[in-house]
């Protein structure tokens, strides 16, 4: 009698253990044990949406294959505009926040800020504002240093590049230290304008962004 009834549980249990294990088992592509895949939100600049380059040649394109590859499941949303300064980023964020509940914001802003002479006083509280709203919204933020040449004169060039290290390390953001590092004193990396990288300099920009962007990909996120 014991053995029948022991051999009945077994036949009744044992699908809804298999049911229970499939339901807990992570969807493939989507999560995985250290949480949910990594949806990453760009919002930058001429730099990030490929001015004058061939369409998917771009640092963000490069990162997408990447990501195929290393994170499977992993997305990205490039809300990039030529000609966007960190006020304009300060103005949309919220929406694309809102659209795409990133879990990563790079932030690659401010080079504009820097062309056009705007007060760095502005440029930092924009930076900060930024930053803060990722954060509020759950999502861990890189903020992308950047620098300008030294015609600008050297108070205001300091200043500029300053802001970025300052920022990120009050407001406990990562930082790509330099997003053009190894290139820009390289003339044969930019175009014509002598602002804009070459499609050439595409995957040292990606490893600028990688070398932070990798270690906060291995954190557990939730």
């Amino acid at each position: 009698m014991l053995v029948r009834l022991l051999s009945c549980l077994t036949l009744v249990c044992a699908p809804l253990l298999a049911a229970q294990a499939q339901t807990a088992a992570p969807a493939s592509g989507s999560e995985s044990g250290s949480g949910i895949a990594p949806r990453i939100l760009i919002i930058g600049d001429s730099l990030s949406a490929e001015y004058g380059l061939s369409r998917g040649s771009g640092w963000v394109t490069l990162l997408e294959k990447r990501l195929a590859e290393s994170h499977p499941g992993a997305r990205v949303a490039n809300a990039s505009i030529s000609g966007d300064t960190t006020s304009g980023g300060v103005s949309r964020l919220p929406g694309q926040l809102k659209t795409h509940q990133p879990t990563i914001v790079i932030l690659e802003l401010g080079a504009n800020d820097a062309l056009r002479g705007l007060s760095l006083d502005m440029t930092e509280k924009n930076l900060r504002t930024m930053t803060r709203a990722a954060r509020d919204a759950g999502a861990t933020v890189i903020i992308a240093g950047m620098q300008i040449p030294p015609n600008y004169g050297r108070q205001y060039t300091d200043r500029f590049r300053d802001v970025f290290p300052l920022v990120a390390k009050s407001e406990k953001a990562e930082l790509i230290p330099f997003f053009l590092d190894g290139m820009a004193a390289d003339r044969a990396m930019f175009q014509a304008d002598g602002l804009h990288p070459t499609e050439a300099a595409q995957p040292a920009i990606l490893e600028n962004v990688w070398e932070v962007l990798g270690p906060v990909l291995k954190q557990p996120s939730s």
